[in-house]
């Protein structure tokens, strides 16, 4: 496939970012790509410009490219995926997992875009539907993980935990993490989850700060449907995707969890494999 439109998430609050974009946007001139800019800052580059808000404006894009890190990118993908547009991103932050391309090989990347030396490579997500009383309240995909947790600091979440509809645990935890073999290096790992390869099609299962020595991490089938519930009595609970909040989740509320029709269509620029990566992001202050 032949990219010509380019869109361009960047992350402003970030000085870097601001500072490279206008080199960005000539980079893209110099080789033969349409660069397209948010909206509200799309006339002062004399660029094109897509509406985040307007879904229309993103489907005539062949690729898009976030200027941040990895919760740019997510940001950026909570638009592009419902589109099916491939894209990639460049990292100005610090361990950028997702976004492959580091700064100093911005001029190699979009060089090698223009010429078609890529690859596409396709991340399963999660969907999570929030059922009260037979009616869905709220639906959402994630492509790192999903998490319900406690609503306040001091209170633990009570919750059980069903898999294809049988009993599968009970959990006093601050939450749980439900995250795609891709969200294995994010909340996840944090939490003592394993780390996995990306292309598995698995969810992990992790508690946060379990208030139980026989609480561990669990990878399951990614085409297994897992409910969760809140023990009677529990306070109420956050539901969030990516690290944004969706909604409160009360007792008697149900999350059911399972495979997303969506995917991400991740544009590959580099050779650099997985277990590299591993290496270089997580073992470097070793």
């Amino acid at each position: 496939m032949t990219i010509k439109r380019l869109a361009i998430f960047p992350n402003l609050s970030k000085e870097k970012v601001c500072i490279a974009l206008p080199e960005i946007v000539e980079m893209c001139r110099d080789w033969n790509l349409e660069p397209l800019l948010p909206k509200n800052i799309a006339e002062e580059y004399d660029c094109a410009a897509y509406d985040q808000q307007n879904p229309a404006t993103l489907q005539n894009l062949d690729a898009a490219v976030s200027l941040g890190g990895d919760g740019t990118l997510l940001q950026m993908a909570r638009y592009t995926v419902p589109a099916q547009v491939p894209a990639f991103g460049i990292n100005f932050g610090k361990l950028g997992f997702l976004a492959e391309i580091d700064l100093p090989g911005m001029r190699k990347a979009i060089s090698r875009l223009s010429q078609g030396k890529y690859t596409i490579e396709e991340r399963k997500m999660l969907q999570a539907s929030v059922i009260f009383k037979n009616k869905v309240l709220a639906t959402t995909h994630a492509l790192n993980d999903l998490v319900l947790a406690k609503g306040m600091f001091s209170k633990l979440a009570h919750l059980n935990m069903y898999i294809n509809g049988k009993p599968s645990g009970r959990y006093a935890a601050d939450g749980l993490i439900i995250s795609t073999a891709t969200g294995s290096t994010a909340y996840s790992l944090s939490a003592g989850g394993p780390l996995v390869m990306p292309e598995l099609d698995v969810s992990v299962i992790t508690p946060v700060c379990a208030h139980s020595l026989a609480a561990r991490a669990l990878v399951i089938p990614l085409s297994e449907c897992i409910e969760l519930k809140a023990v009677p009595g529990s306070e109420e609970m956050m539901l969030a995707c990516d690290g944004e909040n969706v909604i409160e989740v009360d007792n008697g509320t149900l999350v059911r969890i399972e495979k997303s029709p969506y995917t991400m269509k991740f544009i590959r620029l580099t050779s650099r494999d997985y277990y590299q990566t591993w290496q270089q992001k997580l073992m470097r202050n070793i």
